[in-house]
């Protein structure tokens, strides 16, 4: 199992950087930027609290966490575009997206 207290922020450099985004930054936070798009990057344990701000965010966690913050991310309605990578020990990964605009919750 994931050592539930550190977020997995190499994963998600990792990620990223196959995906041809160019990653800058140090930290649980970096910036991942392809063509035009820049997203903000965030790992994250199951009990850290996600940023108020920003356009595009995307939201790296261990997969046993990645339900209960995209519940959590429904609830407190951010204004920015989401998504939450759910990170197994073995480097495989599950993409969960936000409801696009004026969609209700399921």
């Amino acid at each position: 199992m994931a050592t539930v207290s550190t977020p997995p922020i190499e994963q998600a450099r990792t990620i990223f950087d196959d995906l041809g985004y160019s990653v800058s930054g140090d930290g649980d936070e970096f910036r991942a930027e392809r063509k035009w798009r820049v997203v903000r990057v965030t790992a994250l344990t199951d009990s850290d609290e996600t940023p108020d701000d920003g356009e595009l965010r995307c939201f790296v966690t261990w997969k046993e966490y990645a339900s209960d913050l995209r519940a959590r991310l429904r609830r407190t309605d951010p204004e920015y575009e989401w998504a939450i990578i759910g990170v197994r020990d073995c480097g495989d990964y599950e993409v969960l997206r936000a409801p696009p605009s004026g969609a209700a919750a399921v």
